[in-house]
């Protein structure tokens, strides 16, 4: 059973006249993120004259407001308040969300060409991401490494950075969560749909950029689609939502390339299935949790 996290209480900043960040705490944790959703839902729920915008985060959020219309004491006043109501998650929280399979290629030539190119903004400029990652980790290869990133699926705990991009959260106990820190600077090349990780979250590269997250895989499929010319991006230009639960499995460079063919066809669609997620459950049972979650979604 995993036990969980005693959130401090939370801190509170003006940022000039129209905003006010909060951090529900300063490490990630499942407890944090459920926390900052439920108070960014209620005040979405409310509708109140006068905010212009409510940005939820891994662990904390951000509220624009206008303050001629809501006094920035009385805001601050409801923010408190919600955090003193949702103190703990409300029995029998769940969220309505789908469970995605995403098609990875770890250990993949592209990613590899251009972590090469950066080895001197790397903390050990004489391994490769994966390695240093396995070693820093307590694996014992690269192989067992990768085995546990495409194990257990990940919460899209927010999108952001550019657009399209999925932080993401594996859904496995604190003692078994991977850590990694990013690059010493970053790099001024990454491919599209690098599959990486920083600190504890893993991303999905919408476009080719600049990035800093150790680079482990390629992703076959997009995570953004400003066309809109396909399916799985018929409601959106992202494909990810917040509250999605993505498994990155791995695959072999057959079925990547197989699968890369099906997405430039415009034939491809993404194997998903909507579930009923539990934090409760899952910080009760984790694992229980987690192969009910991949059950459904390759039954």
């Amino acid at each position: 059973m995993s036990q969980p996290v005693q959130l401090p209480p939370a801190r509170y900043e003006h940022g000039g006249d129209e905003f006010i960040f909060v951090e529900i705490a300063e490490e990630m944790s499942m407890e944090a993120n459920i926390k900052a959703t439920l108070i960014t839902q209620e005040l979405e729920n409310r509708q109140m004259s006068g905010l212009v915008d409510i940005c939820p985060s891994n662990a904390s959020y951000l509220v624009r407001f206008d303050p001629d219309v809501v006094p920035p004491a009385e805001l601050m006043g409801l923010l408190k308040d919600l955090e003193g109501r949702f103190q703990e998650v409300p029995e029998g929280f769940t969220l309505q969300t789908r469970v995605v399979d995403v098609p990875v290629l770890y250990n993949d030539p592209w990613t590899h060409e251009a972590m090469m190119r950066f080895r001197d903004r790397h903390q050990d400029p004489e391994s490769t991401d994966l390695e240093y990652g396995a070693r820093t980790n307590g694996f014992d290869s690269v192989e067992a490494f990768i085995e546990h990133l495409a194990g257990n699926p990940w919460i899209v705990t927010m999108l952001g950075f550019v657009p399209g991009l999925p932080f993401c959260y594996q859904l496995e106990p604190r003692e078994r969560q991977v850590q990694v820190p990013k690059y010493v600077r970053p790099r001024t090349f990454t491919p599209e749909r690098a599959f990486g990780i920083g600190g504890a979250f893993s991303v999905v590269y919408p476009v080719q950029g600049a990035g800093g997250y150790q680079l482990y895989g390629m992703s076959a499929t997009p995570v953004l689609n400003v066309r809109q010319d396909h399916p799985d991006f018929d409601h959106s230009i992202v494909f990810p939502r917040a509250g999605d639960i993505l498994r990155y499995r791995s695959v072999d460079r057959a079925e990547f390339d197989d699968t890369r063919r099906e997405v430039e066809a415009g034939t491809f669609r993404y194997r998903q299935h909507d579930v009923e997620f539990s934090p409760a459950a899952f910080l009760d049972d984790p694992q229980g949790v987690n192969d009910r979650l991949l059950e459904v979604l390759y039954r």
